[in-house]
């Protein structure tokens, strides 16, 4: 999986600008708080559009701004861990992991729900409310949540801070 990333946005005065390739693998942003790290993260989501650039991934163009390709997130196929966990406060942890479980394509599917719960050593939360989960089981309900969407690619916002 490789990304191209070419773009920038002005936001509160200020202009985020980033400009990095990176092939296959784990790749990390690190920086100073405040620096954009988190909108850099939800520009390629697609859940903020750049001013002016270019994001690719695999060869797949996702956002380009010349050819006016914008493509929502949810034809991105990627999973996303924000820095809060934000789970649905209305539906049981079981409910939040098979929520993107149920979105993916049947035949990309890779993992499953018993497979997330094991690797992530969540089995027993099952059936709580995520009200009564501390930051580190929400956190890895999150995670779950991302993986059994089925997507391409992770992008995780400090997934480890709680």
């Amino acid at each position: 999986m490789s990304f191209d990333v070419d773009i920038s946005k002005r936001l509160s005065g200020r202009t985020i600008a980033a400009r990095f390739a990176a092939g296959a693998g784990i790749t990390a942003l690190f920086g100073p708080s405040g620096i954009g790290k988190s909108s850099l993260l939800s520009m390629i989501a697609g859940l903020m559009r750049p001013d002016a650039g270019r994001i690719a991934v695999n060869g797949d163009v996702l956002f380009d701004a010349a050819a006016r390709i914008d493509l929502p997130p949810e034809r991105r196929r990627l999973g996303y861990v924000f820095q809060d966990a934000r789970l649905f406060p209305h539906r049981r942890v079981r409910a939040n992991l098979l929520y993107g479980y149920r979105l993916a394509p049947t035949n990309e599917r890779w993992m499953t729900l018993e497979d997330a719960t094991a690797f992530l050593g969540i089995g027993h939360l099952l059936d709580r409310w995520p009200r009564s989960l501390s930051g580190g089981e929400a956190q890895r309900v999150a995670i779950g949540r991302a993986l059994l969407s089925a997507p391409r690619f992770l992008l995780m916002d400090e997934p480890l801070t709680s």
